[in-house]
């Protein structure tokens, strides 16, 4: 956290992901390059925002759901741009004990990192700059190793961030350091773009972001239950973002399955 300005490069000139995910949500922490790309995304796929949202929304209630079934530690990994309920605050309502670490690979989420770190008084937030793609260093960075204890559960959020880590990355090999790493108990929480739904948006949208300098690979329900495999998914099962344990028990009317083009999932570690 103590690092020196000069040493961080924004690449104002590049869209990110994180921003421009903030920018779909309504966000101002976001740039040229940023609308731009988005812009594009959404003159072939007009429901980003609404997808965003979405999403959005199954973090809030995947975060609520394990809070309220006693889980107390949290690691969340892709954060993005901080939106108010941010996870911390929502796990820390359920159990004010929660235990909370960010981490992002965006240089200008470290900016914003203050609104990630307003704990209660009996709770922990910390926030890391690490890159998913290289697990262990976010294993055994402080910020983990102070505020989780990886001999109790944890809840591993790996919410819209997958499909940007394709195969020839190992995202699989990824997920499965992470989840060797965690209790018994422990939870993985994903959401993940795919092409099931909407697929010629969804090659449109994957060669835009392709263009702006970051790739992404959306994966069928086939394709995402390989990173379940070995835990206890839990009802509805892998289903889109709207339909898992939407408030009131049924999902919103107005929003279709194309309009998320994601999965959602949460399982348990036996």
């Amino acid at each position: 956290m103590g690092r020196d300005d000069t040493e961080v490069n924004l690449e104002l000139h590049r869209a990110h992901s994180a921003r421009m995910y903030d920018y779909y949500l309504g966000g101002t922490t976001n740039f040229a390059a940023d609308r731009e790309a988005a812009g594009q995304v959404m003159a072939v796929f007009p429901w980003a925002e609404r997808a965003a949202r979405v999403n959005r929304d199954f973090m809030h209630r995947s975060t609520r759901w394990l809070a309220e079934a006693g889980i107390r530690q949290f690691l969340d990994i892709g954060t993005g741009i901080p939106t108010s309920p941010n996870l911390h605050e929502v796990a820390q309502r359920c159990q004010p004990s929660a235990r909370v670490v960010y981490a992002d690979n965006d240089p200008i989420v470290l900016a914003h990192a203050q609104a990630l770190l307003r704990s209660t008084p009996e709770g922990r937030t910390a926030y890391l700059q690490a890159d998913i793609t290289d697990p262990e260093s976010i294993l055994k960075a402080p910020e983990v190793q102070q505020n989780i204890d990886l001999d109790q559960p944890v809840a591993l959020s790996l919410n819209a961030i997958l499909h940007f880590i394709p195969d020839s990355q190992g995202a699989l090999g990824v997920v499965r350091q992470l989840l060797a790493a965690l209790a018994p108990g422990s939870a993985l929480v994903i959401s993940h773009g795919s092409p099931d739904f909407a697929p010629e948006e969804a090659e449109r949208i994957s060669r835009i972001y392709a263009a702006a300098g970051t790739a992404v690979q959306m994966r069928t329900k086939a394709e995402l239950a390989l990173f379940l495999e070995g835990l206890d998914l839990l009802p509805p099962g892998i289903v889109a973002t709207h339909r898992w344990r939407p408030d009131g028990g049924r999902p919103d009317p107005l929003v279709a399955d194309a309009h998320a083009s994601a999965y959602a999932a949460v399982a348990l570690k036996r």
